[in-house]
């Protein structure tokens, strides 16, 4: 038995050894207390642990017998986060100490998910003694303990949360001192704000500026926020546990909400543009969300608080010195006071990342914020009283009738009716450049000064006033300046009418509208005249004819000629040499007919190149022929454009009238139905009209009428000509050429209506329906030929094509309704059109060519293209004009036709030559490098069926 009990002891024994050896067997040291010591910062000697369970055991520091012990110490409020720490009594004095943790402190709190305080410590157990007793506070946990002299006690906090940013060792007296010396100065900064909040509060009643509630709004929120702060909310309100968190949280939103809305108020930020308007109102809405945020978690929306606060302060640094230096007196004011409010922010930022961390810090930092809202209303209230922000209901009627007459910058005009005398201001002669007083006097004195179609007017509107008694004058007159030239004037004036019944004075503004009458006059002059030539437009031409046919009732031998004149191929030259230069040639051409007609005569441009004449000058026939045969002649001199000539031609037709034919609009398209007949056969020609051209009804109001209906009636071909291969003279492609088969006129080539169909706007439709009927064909050739390469084909476009942006959608739609080799459909351009906007030219032909269109430059040479933006263009093919391949009258071809074949090689192009007419031309164009050629010794253009009969014979050739 006895055995068995040794046994038994040997195991628990074992046992107790294991466990102690498994148990943290740390001892802690002790701090020694002095008696002369104040205070004592514990917080970087604390041994800080955590446990599984509601238990700890730990060692205690080494007795004055050198003996480390183990106590076990269990969780009062089942907390598993602790703290360990040690004080020794060295003195012969029994000591009376305050252990002291804050609730919260603003030093190294963080930014993110800050520490937003709470109660720290929950029970103190000592290694020996009673426990320490809490004392009463609202900010911090004070614990009171004795320390007997020579005692080492090692003290176990059970701790309410894992952070215990800061734990000192107080002497009673010394942290009571301390606290009423904190209690006053945050009871002094208290009282500041308050006061601050209240004035700001009383202003906003007094004045009325919305600046004023926004301040205070700002006043109120630091108030609140450093109540929290200093606790004093806690004492007044009976905060519960937990609470202070959420409103400190919250303040911090608020405090971030007024400060952003102050500068929106002050800076007035709606009158510069609305997106500030917007901006603000979202980030308002943001930082109130972030007030039910913290309701759920503090620490979150306390972290995006802060930030925004630092947003807030520094962008709105640089919104104010922006609108500063764009002299916006306001931003100027609040320049240094936000300036301070940036440090203030740099400043708290260095506090709660832990950079500083003294203890005034914190305190230090508030007050620095009750000042920085002092100054923000200083500024306020400086902006108010020097007249920017508080002015309104001050002035009397009379001072804002007098400061609004100053501020309209009109002229005082003031009739004496009694004395006769009138006054006006100093401005008003000095407009004129008269010496002083000349306008003061008796209202007849105005007379020598107004213009003589202004006088009478004038004189019988003042009259009508004195009669009336009542009223409102207003008039507009001319005023004689100094140098002869008048000036307008607008006068609105009341009657003042005496006691007696009788016009006493009449007082109004007046006003110098010079340059509105003068704007007046111009926009009624181009209104009826052309920009360009200065010449009456088709409206004042019609009036013009109209007046005419009311003078020829009165005078019966008055036979007036209407004339219109179109220039033949006009287009041709502006796609030549530029739209620029077009203007200029038809400048010249208006100066040199109006050099030839007399006064009675009346020329007007009524649309792009076609121009109308009424001829009263000459009455008879012959002379009427001879005089458009003059203008014909005048049409054909060469204009002179640097070192070539142009030469035009035009068609003319004419209507004269009989004592039968009634003077019309009507006698307008008599005439030109004359000049489309005079340019159907061929132009350069004057023909007359006659009733059987009617009947022809192929005017140009008609042709545009059939012309809609021409592509749903199937009027439309589309022929091909062939397009040859010189190395093999095989087929390389061909050019889409539209004919309009019109039922009564046959067939019209494009010149007689693809200028039409542009003018009319057809010629979408009409290029749209091409191309598709090229692909389609294109896709039967390449299934029936197979040949490598594939053959290609080529679509004229027009500018109004180019220009839209719908285009590339066309050219989707084609490419996707037909199954053809990619880059075998090509786009033909002028030089003239993609110069007209190379830039958006370079940008629409790229986006061309990654479809897979191929593109070609036609009629190069005849244009003025830049050889710079030449490169930019994503061109594969050249086309040379013909008037570069045709020879001259001595057998001989241009020398820059071997340069443009070199250009185009070297950027990469092929080149096709127009205008091929004999064999020997296509062997001279292979020498000189030219793939490819067109023209009538390879065949004219030709519809389908002839198409299809030539790719056949030329395959059996092949074949063969």
């Amino acid at each position: 038995m006895t055995l068995h009990l040794v046994r038994r002891l040997a195991w628990l024994t074992l046992a107790l050894m294991i466990f102690v050896a498994a148990s943290p067997a740390r001892a802690v040291d002790a701090v020694s207390v002095r008696s002369d010591a104040p205070a004592i910062d514990l917080t970087a000697i604390l041994d800080h642990q955590h446990s599984d369970s509601d238990r700890i055991q730990v060692s205690t520091a080494p007795g004055t017998d050198g003996i480390v012990r183990r106590v076990e110490v269990r969780a009062r409020e089942g907390g598993q986060n602790w703290v360990v720490f040690a004080l020794a009594n060295n003195t012969d004095d029994q000591l009376d100490r305050l252990i002291v943790a804050p609730h919260y402190r603003l030093v190294s709190s963080g930014l993110l998910w800050p520490d937003l305080g709470q109660s720290r410590i929950a029970t103190i157990t000592p290694s020996t003694g009673d426990r320490p007793e809490r004392q009463e506070s609202a900010t911090a946990d004070v614990f009171q303990i004795t320390l007997d002299p020579g005692a080492v006690i090692t003290f176990v906090m059970e701790l309410r949360t894992d952070r215990l940013p800061q734990l000192y060792l107080w002497e009673p007296d010394a942290y009571k001192d301390k606290v009423n010396s904190f209690t006053l100065y945050q009871g002094i900064v208290i009282g500041i704000s308050g006061l601050l909040a209240l004035v700001l509060t009383i202003l906003f009643v007094v004045k009325g500026s919305i600046m004023f509630p926004a301040a205070a709004a700002l006043a109120w929120a630091v108030l609140v926020y450093i109540g929290v702060d200093f606790g004093f909310w806690g004492k007044v309100l009976d905060m519960p546990a937990g609470a202070e968190r959420i409103w400190r949280a919250s303040g911090e939103a608020i405090l971030a909400a007024t400060l952003l809305v102050f500068l929106f108020a002050y800076l007035n930020l709606n009158r510069w543009h609305v997106r500030y308007s917007h901006i603000t109102l979202g980030w308002l809405f943001f930082l109130g969300s972030l007030v039910a945020l913290a309701l759920f978690d503090p620490a979150v929306a306390s972290g995006i608080a802060r930030i925004s606060l630092a947003l807030i302060a520094v962008f709105g640094f640089g919104l104010i010195v922006y609108l500063a230096v764009h002299g916006f007196d306001r931003a100027v004011l609040l320049i240094p006071t936000w300036f301070l409010l940036v440090v203030w922010v740099a400043a708290a930022g260095m506090a709660i990342e832990g950079k500083v961390v003294n203890d005034i810090v914190g305190p230090a930092l508030l007050g620095g914020l009750v000042l920085i809202v002092m100054l923000i209303g200083f500024t306020v209230m400086q902006h108010a009283f020097a007249g920017g922000g508080g002015a309104s209901g001050v002035v009397s009627d009379i001072e804002r009738r007098a400061l609004a007459l100053t501020g309209a910058g009109d002229l005082v005009w003031d009739w004496d009716v009694s004395a006769d005398k009138v006054f006006t201001s100093l401005e008003t002669e000095s407009l004129l450049g008269l010496k002083r007083g000349t306008l003061e006097g008796p209202a007849a004195g105005w007379l020598e000064v107004l213009h003589p179609l202004d006088q009478d007017r004038f004189r019988a509107a003042l009259d009508s006033v004195l009669e009336q008694r009542r009223g409102r004058l207003v008039q507009d007159f001319r005023l004689r300046a100094s140098d002869g030239h008048f000036m307008w004037f607008a006068l609105k004036a009341r009657p003042v009418v005496g006691s007696d019944g009788e016009v006493s004075r009449v007082v109004g503004t007046l006003a110098d509208v010079t340059e509105t009458r003068k704007a007046e006059e111009r926009m009624l002059h181009d209104s009826v005249h052309d920009n360009l030539t200065g010449l009456p437009n088709r409206k004042l031409f019609i009036d013009r004819l109209n007046a005419v046919a009311t003078l020829a009732k009165t005078m019966p031998g008055l036979r007036p000629t209407l004339m219109v004149i179109d220039f033949d191929r006009f287009k041709q030259v502006n796609d030549s040499v530029g739209v620029a230069v077009g203007d200029s040639i038809l400048l010249t051409l208006a100066r040199r007919l109006t050099r030839i007609l007399k006064a009675q005569d009346t020329l007007a441009r009524l649309s792009g190149d076609q121009f109308g004449l009424i001829l009263m000058s000459e009455q008879d026939p012959p002379r009427i022929t001879a005089f458009a045969e003059t203008i014909r002649k005048t049409i054909r001199a060469p204009i002179a454009f640097n070192d070539r000539e142009i030469f035009l031609t035009a068609s003319i037709g004419l209507a004269l009238s009989d004592p039968q034919t009634q003077l019309s609009d009507q006698m307008i398209k008599d005439a030109e139905l004359a000049m489309y007949h005079s340019k159907r056969i061929g132009g350069d020609r004057i023909d007359v009209y006659k009733p059987a051209m009617r009947a022809r009804k192929n005017d140009r109001l008609s042709l545009e009428a059939e012309l809609r209906r021409a592509i749903e009636r199937q009027e439309i071909t589309v022929l091909y000509q062939p397009i040859v291969r010189l190395q093999d003279r095989s087929i390389a492609g061909f050019e889409a050429l539209a004919r309009w088969d019109h039922p009564k006129l046959g067939r019209m080539a494009p010149d007689e209506f693809i200028t039409i169909a542009e003018e009319a706007g057809l010629i979408v439709d009409l290029g749209t329906f091409v191309m598709d009927q090229t692909a389609r064909q294109l896709a039967v050739w390449q299934r029936a030929m197979r040949s490598q390469p594939p053959i290609f084909a080529s679509v004229n476009v027009s500018s109004r094509q180019l220009l839209r942006h719908d285009l590339i959608h066309d050219i989707r739609s084609v490419l996707s309704r037909s199954s053809i080799a990619r880059g075998t459909l090509k786009l033909e351009l002028t030089e003239s059109l993609v110069m007209e906007n190379p830039e958006h030219a370079a940008q629409m032909l790229q986006r061309i060519r990654e479809l897979g269109v191929g593109l070609s430059l036609d009629d190069f040479g005849t244009g003025y293209s830049s050889l710079s933006y030449l490169q930019r263009f994503p061109l594969d093919t050249i086309k040379i004009d013909q008037s570069f391949v045709r020879t001259s009258t001595r057998g001989t071809r241009p020398v820059i036709l071997k340069s443009i074949i070199a250009l185009a090689h070297d950027l990469g192009m092929d080149v096709v030559a127009e205008g091929a007419e004999t064999d020997s031309d296509a062997v001279e164009l292979y020498q000189m490098g030219c793939e490819y050629a067109q023209g009538f010794a390879f065949g004219e253009p030709m519809d389908v069926d002839a198409t299809m009969r030539l790719l056949a014979q030329e395959r059996l050739e092949t074949a063969s």
